[in-house]
């Protein structure tokens, strides 16, 4: 609690000047000084029940102090991610939520404000990254001020920026898990880890997308990936893919077996439904797809003799359930990839920028849900 020094009133009365409320103060010339906490107060973002962006208030309250083993955060910038809103709505308006009220967004960067009893290789003042900020927690980076566990707080580079920093988290760390689960694939990424490889990124103008293409590329792979248009096809070049397939004006599979004859070694997949054809005719033996989205559909059908054939893995992957290993995993590599300058935002990168003010994250999450091309970012 910070310390505050008061000029408390004072009244005339015979013999000098005395407070108009005496008591625990320092009579000095007519001027009381006393000492008192004050507690400091916040701006964030919270709701109470499921549903659309009106369940969200702007809310001002006092910051709150980190328990054992967790870290205090002055967020400079919130990540808005699809998951933040799909939390947010639930499975239906009304329904009641795991704590009183939930700040929303998992993903952010900032600057180590306080820590609590027991967290050692951070320091105030240390500039981070955080990850899962909101997972089974009240407390996402909606707002001034973030209570995190401490394992979720990664140290930034101070070559990397806080827009990039708030960009890790969900994209890139799901990127990480997808280009690291294949039978014959590395566990790690750093240059060379897919040296020899074929990577599909479906989606490229994505935000995993693209995350995906700059650590495949960065790995070694040769990265190809698939667009619905132009402008999307653009961006997906500046994020560094080496070939570019719109899927909608040509045949997809003979343009990606013209690139590779022997087949993909590694999908990184977003519309399983809709590209389970696709991934069949130009996978490769002992391929694997990643899945990490549902886009284009909830069920997939899939033809069982060639995939048997193939060997074919499908490596289904959610962030919060990949366990504290691969986590652990992704963000040191991540980390070292940020400060390569591997992961960078922005339209000259491929990933366009679209900023809000903490007082507008109800148009940001509406952007993200809407299908904005690019990276959601709100200043705090």
């Amino acid at each position: 609690m910070r310390l505050h020094l008061a000029r408390r009133a004072c009244t005339h009365q015979p013999g000098g000047f005395v407070p108009t409320n005496p008591g625990g103060h320092i009579p000095t010339n007519g001027i009381s000084i006393t000492f008192h906490p004050v507690a400091l107060r916040m701006k964030a973002i919270t709701y109470t029940r499921t549903g659309d962006t009106s369940v969200l208030d702007l809310v001002e309250r006092d910051v709150p102090e980190p328990g054992p083993g967790e870290v205090r955060v002055k967020v400079v910038v919130s990540g808005v991610n699809p998951t933040d809103w799909k939390n947010r709505v639930g499975s239906g308006p009304g329904e009641k939520l795991a704590f009183d009220e939930v700040v929303p967004n998992q993903d952010g960067s900032g600057i180590v404000d306080a820590a609590g009893p027991g967290v050692e290789g951070l320091a105030v003042g240390d500039r981070v990254w955080l990850y899962l900020a909101q997972h089974q927690r009240p407390t996402g980076t909606a707002q001034e001020f973030t209570i995190v566990l401490a394992e979720h707080v990664v140290r930034l580079p101070e070559n990397v920026s806080f827009d990039v920093g708030a960009s890790l988290g969900v994209p890139a760390m799901t990127a990480h898990r997808a280009l690291t689960v294949s039978e014959d694939g590395p566990s790690r990424l750093h240059p060379g880890a897919l040296q020899g490889k074929t990577v599909l990124v479906a989606g490229g103008a994505g935000a995993v997308g693209h995350a995906a293409i700059q650590l495949a590329r960065w790995s070694g792979a040769t990265v190809v990936t698939t667009v619905s248009g132009p402008e999307k096809g653009e961006l997906a070049s500046a994020a560094g893919a080496h070939h570019v397939v719109n899927y909608k004006t040509g045949d997809a599979a003979s343009e990606i077996r013209a690139i590779a004859p022997d087949g993909v070694d590694l999908v990184v997949e977003v519309a399983p439904a809709q590209n389970a054809a696709l991934n069949a005719a130009v996978t490769s033996t002992r391929a694997s797809i990643a899945v990490y989205a549902n886009n284009g559909g909830n069920t997939i059908t899939l033809d069982v003799r060639p995939n048997m054939v193939l060997n074919t893995r499908y490596q289904f992957l959610l962030l919060y359930t990949v366990g504290e290993d691969a986590l652990a995993a992704a963000q040191q590599d991540v980390t070292t990839a940020a400060a390569a300058g591997v992961l960078e935002v922005g339209e000259t990168a491929g990933l366009p920028l679209h900023r809000f003010p903490l007082s507008d994250t109800a148009a940001a999450h509406d952007a993200v849900e809407n299908g904005v091309t690019g990276k959601v970012l709100i200043d705090v």
